[in-house]
């Protein structure tokens, strides 16, 4: 049986994958202890702030879905945009900034004259993680609400059931596995975070990793990182078995509201945007208006660029063959998967096992090639997925007739599919740049010496305290972030409009 082309290069890709992973076998094999008191209280904080996290974010991400999904409001579109923009802001600059501002001294009681409660330890990580989560519980619940058909809430409303009674016995049970989704998401995401955590002074497994491997403890913070990862794999193998029911589309549920109830609406849920979107942002531009731009030099912006875009581009050549492996067969399919694990290991813990890889390595230890090694290794999964999906609706029959015309496979690919599929190739290697913007754990401990980016500024900013020059990297990063909220919002249309 011929093996297909792409099967190889895909084989390479899962294998480099799993290599961080036995690195750190390998490293925490030299570990003295596996597991202490101290590991237990850091295990309680961890699942504490997951927990009230997941919490928060559905006791706002689920209304808001309802609200955006069937309730009729003016400006519709530039509403569920707002709902959603809280993912436009990377969750450690938002830990920055509220941090900045709460507590005695802080901007608010500097500017307002009166003193807040301070946003520090497990309240105010969970707080700041709620704020930039929610809105995963929300889309993933919103998609859920869109697909339901609308007559069964008519039949109930029929006979005798209020609109609370048939939200709750009708239309939940069917959008659990929705909201399930959704939660996961924000459990995978808070598990992962490091730039919250720390800012907060909250001992997660995260903080504790970067701390131990900072005491040059690389087998001690090896084996805290199998532990996070046991975790982590635990909820990846639960959102494996998770399947959103699809029913047949219908007449859509669409509630018109009161004057009232409007005004209800913006009641609750305006502190929320306000904390999440309105406070950052004004931060920023007080910070702005104080130190100005002459302290921040732009050279870091260039680093963040460059590092980010020549990962784009080692993501996207790898991403090709694997999508397409994933469309030739089973085995394809498998090394796909294999490759998603890249994506659920922790930027903190692919940090640690890379550095370790990188002393083995002398030639590669402390350069931006490793640097770029671990951006694709944890981002490989947005490009494949991107081009995987522009791949599927290619219509096979042009391939073939090209191939009865006399092309060569090669030539099939470079001038069939490749021009064909560009798009999900532009769009996958644009979630991997943007999101190399944004890692925060990988770069501290990867970045080669002297090479600063924007998040790695904004961090060693924040631990000097001169909270002033956070202005512009931090505004550059959020108008980055809503560069790629634009095109996940985008994704979300077309999928909309294709299925």
């Amino acid at each position: 049986m011929r093996i297909p082309p792409s099967y190889p290069m895909a084989l390479l890709a899962a294998l480099i994958t799993l290599t961080p992973i036995c690195i750190l076998m390998v490293l925490a094999s030299d570990s003295s202890s596996y597991f202490d008191s101290h590991n237990l209280a850091i295990l309680g904080n961890t699942l504490a702030l997951m927990g009230l996290t997941v919490l928060g974010s559905i006791l706002i991400g689920v209304p808001l879905a309802f609200i955006s999904a069937y309730v009729h409001l003016p400006f519709k579109k530039a509403w569920l945009v707002l709902f959603a923009a809280p993912l436009a802001i990377p969750s450690y600059i938002g830990a920055f900034t509220l941090y900045a501002a709460f507590g005695p001294g802080g901007e608010i009681n500097n500017l307002l004259g009166f003193e807040t409660p301070p946003m520090y330890g497990l309240s105010g990580a969970a707080i700041v993680m709620t704020l930039y989560t929610f809105p995963f519980v929300m889309m993933t619940t919103r998609s859920s609400l869109l697909s339901l058909d609308a007559s069964m809430v008519n039949a109930a409303r029929t006979l005798g059931m209020s609109m609370t009674q048939s939200v709750f016995n009708v239309i939940l049970p069917r959008v659990v596995n929705g909201i399930a989704a959704g939660a996961l998401l924000v459990a995978l995401y808070t598990l992962s975070d490091f730039g919250t955590p720390a800012m907060m002074r909250l001992d997660t497994f995260t903080r504790v990793i970067y701390v131990e491997y900072n005491a040059f403890a690389l087998g001690r913070a090896a084996m805290l990182s199998l532990q996070l990862m046991i975790i982590v794999g635990f909820l990846l193998l639960i959102e494996s078995q998770i399947k959103t029911a699809t029913e047949r589309n219908g007449r859509p549920l669409i509630l018109f509201p009161s004057k009232l109830q409007l005004g209800a609406i913006f009641t609750l849920f305006a502190p929320v945007l306000l904390m999440a979107i309105g406070l950052p942002l004004t931060i920023f531009f007080i910070w702005l208006a104080r130190d100005g731009v002459s302290n921040f030099d732009f050279t870091i912006a260039w680093h963040s660029t460059y590092a980010s875009a020549l990962a784009a581009m080692v993501a996207v050549i790898v991403a090709v063959p694997v999508a397409h492996a994933a469309l030739s067969g089973k085995a394809g399919r498998i090394m796909e998967r294999v490759t998603y694990f890249g994506f659920g290991i922790p930027g903190i813990v692919m940090g640690t096992a890379l550095v370790y890889g990188g002393l083995q390595l002398p030639f590669l230890y402390q350069t931006l090639g490793l640097l770029i090694i671990a951006y694709m290794l944890r981002f490989l999964p947005l490009a494949v997925g991107s081009i995987r999906t522009s791949t599927e609706h290619l219509d096979p029959s042009l391939v073939k007739s090209a191939r009865v015309l006399g092309a060569s496979p090669r030539e099939a690919f470079t001038r069939i599919t490749l021009p064909l599929t560009m798009r999900g190739i532009v769009a996958g290697g644009a979630l991997v740049f943007l999101e190399s913007m944004r890692e925060l754990e990988a770069t501290l401990l990867l970045g080669p010496t002297g090479f600063e980016t924007l998040s790695t500024y904004l961090w060693r900013v924040y631990e000097a305290g001169y909270f002033g020059r956070a202005a512009i990297p931090g505004l550059l990063l959020v108008v980055i972030s809503a560069c790629g909220l634009a095109i996940m919002m985008s994704g979300e249309k077309r999928n909309q409009f294709e299925y």
